[in-house]
């Protein structure tokens, strides 16, 4: 079955679950801002355990779930949740069901940023046949949609990947847009995040000419949903992003970016690539430059 991509309904989903290609996963990973007492990474607090038991209890008839810090990110590098290798990650996904003629569903609770961002990797691996449950857990648990506890397994297949390493860029990549002007930085992060009022990353600011499009609003507040392309193409056009041939969007780890990624591409703008290391990569070299204040 091919998918009406980017975005499935909770209607399409429902209508749906019953095909025998489909694959549905919860990427749920919870982040706790914890100051100098987080016990993981720059302050913050990794919780997979918590979504995993609150899937086993209740969750969407037929659905997985993913560990994705421990299963998805490059364990050996010392900035989190980094991309590992195509052929890394395919074999992880692969032996969790994800093959050739599959059709993935993906959803998170709390914000979309998980699953955007497992869109984003998969994408980037060759494998096209996915989409973002829109609205997530939140809108199929207040429509009261069908749900059990039942557990099952995916059958394991092939999957071939046909790599697209243009959907990344390093810090050298960052540097280069930052001398040139070009490509057109976003940034992802909330607005007091961006102008430095609030430091979540050691050193406050955003990187120099990026612009800042924080990655809640373009979400619709009382459903869940990401706006309509005519709601989302004003929150873009300071930086004329929809119109340029290359687009790089950052944040602090490269996963609220692709929030950011997909409301662009629901714009019609596919030429973007995301800053892996975002912020957690680049305050770790004090000569790197940061900005302070609204202006890019």
């Amino acid at each position: 079955m091919q998918l009406p991509k980017p975005l499935v309904s909770t209607d399409w989903l429902e209508d749906h679950l019953e095909e025998s290609s489909l694959r549905i996963y919860d990427v749920t990973l919870y982040v706790e801002y914890k100051g100098d007492s987080g016990n993981s990474f720059g302050g913050y607090n990794l919780d997979s355990a918590t979504a995993h038991n609150e899937w086993a209890e209740e969750h969407i008839p037929g659905s997985h779930f993913i560990d994705i810090n421990t299963r998805l990110f490059d364990s050996k590098q010392s900035i989190p949740f980094m991309m590992p290798t195509p052929e890394s990650l395919a074999s992880a996904v692969k032996e969790l069901g994800i093959a050739d003629g599959t059709a993935v569903i993906l959803f998170s609770k709390g914000s979309q940023m998980w699953a955007t961002r497992v869109w984003w990797m998969l994408r980037s691996i060759g494998f096209e046949n996915v989409a973002v449950l829109d609205g997530g857990w939140e809108k199929w648990k207040y429509e009261k949609r069908p749900t059990n506890s039942e557990t099952s397994s995916y059958p394991v297949g092939y999957l071939s990947i046909s790599p697209r390493p243009e959907m990344w860029v390093n810090k050298q990549d960052m540097l280069k847009a930052i001398e040139s002007g070009n490509p057109t930085m976003v940034n992802a992060l909330p607005h007091e995040v961006y102008t430095g009022e609030l430091n979540r990353y050691g050193r406050p600011g955003h990187l120099p000419g990026s612009y800042s499009v924080p990655y809640d609003a373009v979400i619709n507040a009382s459903t869940g949903e990401f706006r309509k392309p005519e709601e989302l193409r004003p929150l873009f056009a300071q930086s004329g992003v929809l119109e340029k041939d290359k687009v790089i969007a950052y944040c602090g780890g490269g996963i609220s970016a692709t929030i950011d990624c997909m409301a662009m591409a629901l714009c019609g703008q596919d030429n973007v690539a995301v800053y892996d290391g975002s912020m957690n990569e680049w305050v770790l070299d004090e000569k790197l430059p940061l900005k302070l204040g609204i202006e890019p």
